[in-house]
Formats: structure tokens, C-alpha cells, sequence
């Protein structure tokens, strides 16, 4: 038999390998079909329009109350919270993570300089005269090497990178947000606390006049010992009152002390009074396009995103691998003829890298980056749930306390006309001082009302204000 012609041997390898490319490249890893994924819902299927028909809230919301120290209390706490400060290292941890990712795509450079003191062996594949002798060698040399990113694979990086740095902001919107939250209500507590309290003094040291005058009634024979004790009973549930209202207001004293980074001793004397309730119009609809600025669901957006940049990401390592490698510099036998021009080398050459023997893990890390990103996509879809209940919850509840203004404002413009109206009986003649002191008791009472419904409606607008995102945006980041 006789042997292959070279030329017919070379021809032949050169019809091959068109062939053997292709099939290397169509038979790098078979990429698996992944099963439907999770879809967002949109506005329909969340419950709520398109767009809002509420006001946009303002960044700094809390300042339209008009309460310097409420002020002072958030951006003190905006300045000091610990809590704000871990956000805000997560978010320059993932900004961090973003630009190391974005790095790949950039061209990598390196300088080297290597030297050693070496004995050659006798009997290696160095010739003499350097067999046998013991030389210093060096090697200077600079390096480069570039990926070319032909099916994206480190865009998707970049991207899915830049994704979770974006949920990190919206991450450290959502603590803002929480402490100017938890610091007005706190605020608004505090100042109902203290305006409750003054009128159950006022209520106390009516009802102690009250019972001087049955005393007098009961040792004038008119009232018996019965009615005594049952005068005594509202007084003693008035003074109960009195130390609950003296422990929220210090509760509430070490909490604003605590949420602003500061010694409660420091707010000690702090008596704020009710803020005047905001124009705030509860007469419209919360809208997608609102909610979906909430940092929550931002945060849970993002978190999409990045999770389908992932996805992205785990596809391309099925593709081949592309880089371009280049090096120059100088090497040496003794160190004296490093930088001569005989001791330059350099080079150039691509690199081609083909998943064929890991497509077991591949195929695992696509299905697991699939399967994050539907659990992404169910999350923001809970989350887009929650933000449509609380909203309309918060609005529910502020139209509530709307409706009931006009009639607390009746109830007790009738207990002030029927304090007047005893108090020129007894001027007339016609009734006693217990008449007087009964009807005083019943207006201070409708007072109490007055501003447990102000607080009510103040913690309200606040909590829809919250529920509509606080002000904050994706502007800036």
C-alpha cells in the first residue's frame, strides 16, 4: 500500500478543517429549553390604573407640617442613622461590584520584572557555555490581553452589575424614607401625648371640684354616700389615664432620641404641639405609574432586571471564548545585557476557548439563574401587591377621618354652646355650680376627641405621603 502523497495530505487537511471549525462551533454545549417564566404583572392585573390622579409627594415631605423640630429631628437622623449608614455601604459596595465587573470589558495591561540567580544543569537542554555555570537571568516585559465580547456576555455582566447597584440606591431611598416615616409619627404621637394631657388636668381638676361640691351636698344631708362613690370612680379612671400618658410620652421621647442618634436627656424638654394638617387631596386614585416609584418596588424592579441580565449572562458562556494576547519586553542571561536590542521579544496571538466538556454545569447555572430571576419576578410582583393595598389602605383610611372632621367640629361646637348655656343659668339663677362643672366636663371631653381625630388625621397624610414613595425617584442615580 502505498503512502499518502504530502501534497494530497496537505490538501486534504485543508478541506477538514472549515469543516472540523464549524462543527466545534455548533457543537460547543447544547443549551437546555428553559420552562415559561414568571411574568410582572401590570396595572390591570395589580388592581389599579394606569396612571394617578393623587399628588406627587415632595423628597422632603415631612417640611409642609411646618415643625422646625420635626426638621431638625429627620436631617439630624438622615446625618447619624446607623441603619442609613449600612445602606449606604451596600450601596457603594455594589457600585464597587459594578465597576470591577465593567472592568472586563476594558483591555487588561500588566508590567513585569523578573530576576533570578540560577545553576543550569549539565545535562538539561541549555548548551554550554551556560551548562554547568551558575547566571542571574531577568525578564522585562509589559503584557496585554483583550476578550472580545462577540455574543455579550460581559455586557450582561455589566448590566446585571449595574442592576443590583440600582436596587442597593433604591435600597437606601427605602431606609430614608422608613426613619422620616417612623420620626414624624413618633413626632405627631408625642405632640397628641402632651395636648392630651393638658386637657385630662383640666378634666381632673373638674371633676376634684366636682366632688368638693357633693361633699358639701352630702354633709348638707342632699346626697347619700352612694352617690359619693360613684362620683369617685370617673376620677380615679382619669388619674390611670394620666400615667399611661405620662409612659407613651416618655416612650416616645426615648424612641425620637433614639431614631435621631441622641441622648433621650437631649429631648427631654421637647413639647412639641399638633401641626396644622396638610391640603392633602385623598379624593383621587393611586396610579401604577406612582406606585412604581415607591423605593421598594424599585428595589424589587431592579432586582428584574439584574436577575434577566443574569439569565443573559449564564446563556453566552455556552458561545465560544474569543481573546487577543500581546507581550513585549526584554530578557536576559546576566543582568548587564537585559536592555540590550538582542534581548527584546514580543509576540502576538488569539486565543479560542469552546465549552465542549462543562455543559453539565452550564445548563445547571442557566436554570439556576433562570430560576432566580422568576423568584425576582414573583417578589416584585408581591411587592407591586402590597405598595396597591397599603396606598389604597392609607387613602381609605385618611377619607375616613375626613368625613368625620365636620361632625367632631359639631359635637363640639354643641358642648361649648351647652357650657354657655349653663353657666348664664347659674348667672340667672336658674342652675348650680355642678351643671356648670358637668357641661366643662363634657366639652373637655369632645376636646380630647378633637385631637385624638387631628393626630389621627396627621399620622394618616403621613402614611399616605409614605405609601406613594416619599418623593423619591431614580433622578441622579
Amino acid at each position: 500500500m502505498k503512502p499518502l502523497n504530502p501534497e494530497r495530505r496537505a490538501g486534504a487537511g485543508a478541506r477538514w478543517w472549515p469543516l472540523a471549525a464549524v462543527a466545534l462551533l455548533t457543537a460547543c454545549a447544547r443549551i437546555p429549553t428553559l420552562p415559561q417564566s414568571t411574568q410582572p404583572l401590570d396595572a390591570k392585573a395589580a388592581g389599579v390604573q394606569a396612571s394617578s390622579s393623587l399628588p406627587e409627594p415632595v423628597s422632603a415631605w415631612w417640611t409642609a407640617f411646618g415643625a422646625p423640630e420635626l426638621n431638625a429631628l429627620i436631617d439630624r437622623a438622615l446625618r447619624e442613622s446607623p441603619t442609613l449608614a449600612a445602606a449606604e455601604a451596600r450601596l457603594r459596595r455594589a457600585a464597587a461590584a459594578a465597576e470591577a465587573v465593567g472592568a472586563a470589558e476594558l483591555p487588561q495591561t500588566g508590567l513585569g520584572l523578573d530576576a533570578m540567580r540560577q545553576r543550569y544543569t549539565e545535562h538539561g537542554l541549555v548548551p554550554k557555555p551556560v551548562a554547568g555555570s551558575t547566571r542571574s537571568t531577568a525578564t522585562l516585559q509589559m503584557g496585554a490581553s483583550y476578550e472580545f465580547d462577540f455574543v455579550g456576555r460581559n455586557k450582561a455582566a455589566l448590566e446585571a452589575a449595574l442592576g443590583r447597584q440600582q436596587a442597593a440606591a433604591a435600597d437606601t431611598d427605602v431606609a430614608r424614607l422608613l426613619l422620616a416615616t417612623q420620626l414624624t409619627r413618633s413626632y405627631i404621637g408625642l405632640a397628641r401625648v402632651l395636648a392630651q394631657t393638658e386637657l385630662l388636668d383640666a378634666q381632673i381638676g373638674q371633676h376634684r371640684q366636682l366632688l368638693g361640691l357633693m361633699a358639701q351636698r352630702r354633709a348638707a344631708g342632699l346626697d347619700g354616700a352612694q352617690a359619693q362613690g360613684q362620683a369617685e370612680l370617673p376620677l380615679l379612671d382619669l388619674q390611670r389615664q394620666r400615667q399611661q400618658l405620662d409612659e407613651q410620652a416618655a416612650a416616645l421621647r426615648h424612641q425620637l432620641a433614639a431614631l435621631s442618634v441622641q441622648p433621650a436627656v437631649a429631648l427631654a424638654t421637647l413639647k412639641p404641639g399638633l401641626p396644622q394638617a396638610l391640603p392633602l387631596d385623598a379624593a383621587g386614585e393611586p396610579g401604577l405609574d406612582l406606585l412604581g416609584r415607591r423605593p421598594d418596588v424599585r428595589v424589587a424592579r431592579r432586582l428584574v432586571e439584574a436577575g434577566l441580565h443574569q439569565v443573559d449572562e449564564a446563556r453566552a458562556q455556552f458561545y465560544p471564548n474569543v481573546s487577543l494576547t500581546a507581550f513585549a519586553g526584554f530578557n536576559a542571561i546576566g543582568l548587564d545585557r537585559l536592555l540590550e536590542a538582542g534581548s527584546r521579544q514580543y509576540g502576538i496571538g488569539p486565543a479560542l476557548r469552546l465549552p465542549l466538556f462543562d455543559s453539565g454545569r452550564l445548563r445547571a447555572q442557566l436554570r439556576g439563574a433562570s430560576a432566580d430571576a422568576d423568584a425576582a419576578v414573583a417578589q416584585y410582583n408581591s411587592v407591586l401587591l402590597d405598595a396597591v393595598r397599603d396606598a389604597n389602605d392609607q387613602l381609605l383610611a385618611l377619607r375616613s377621618l375626613h368625613a368625620q372632621q365636620p361632625q367632631q367640629a359639631q359635637l363640639l361646637v354643641q358642648a361649648r354652646a351647652l357650657q354657655a348655656l349653663a353657666e348664664q343659668r347659674q348667672l340667672a339663677g336658674l342652675g348650680n355650680r355642678m351643671s356648670v362643672l358637668n357641661a366643662q366636663l363634657q366639652t373637655t371631653q369632645q376636646q380630647r376627641q378633637d385631637v385624638e381625630l387631628r393626630a389621627q388625621l396627621l399620622t394618616a397624610q403621613a402614611g399616605l405621603l409614605r405609601s406613594l414613595g416619599g418623593g423619591f425617584t431614580d433622578a441622579g442615580r
